[in-house]
């Protein structure tokens, strides 16, 4: 089936007091989302996201963990966060993983690439 869409799931919680606390932990070391750093600055969302975004073949929303739906929540609970989930039909499946995430050092290029790359295969992929 063909990808309709891209999300990304942020290792945190949206909103003012989520926002906060992960900015609290940051600053002491103990949060750390590799998602937050590929699409953001540590003032703003990074102006090279936004553009790899234009350039994808299907839209990608970006999501904090509080701001899923059920159905989205279940998948993210069985794959963890941070994630990138590719929807095909009513099923998601992990396009890009925690660890792969963590190891692009906060690169949009190298995003775009691996998402460009995964995009073109994911018909055959499973479901998470």
């Amino acid at each position: 089936m063909l990808v309709t869409e891209l999300v990304g799931v942020y290792d945190a919680d949206g909103g003012l007091l989520g926002e906060a606390a992960y900015v609290w932990g940051r600053l002491r070391g103990t949060r750390h989302c590799s998602l937050c750093d590929i699409t953001h600055s540590p003032w703003r969302r990074k102006p090279a996201w936004d553009a790899m975004a234009a350039r994808l073949s299907v839209p990608i929303r970006l999501l904090h963990r509080n701001e899923l739906d059920a159905g989205l929540a279940a998948v993210v609970a069985r794959v963890g966060a941070p994630v990138v989930l590719a929807r095909a039909g009513e099923d998601w499946s992990t396009i890009v993983g925690a660890d792969e995430l963590d190891a692009m050092s906060g690169s949009v290029d190298r995003l775009g690439t691996l998402l460009r790359d995964r995009l073109a295969a994911a018909p055959d992929d499973e479901p998470a």
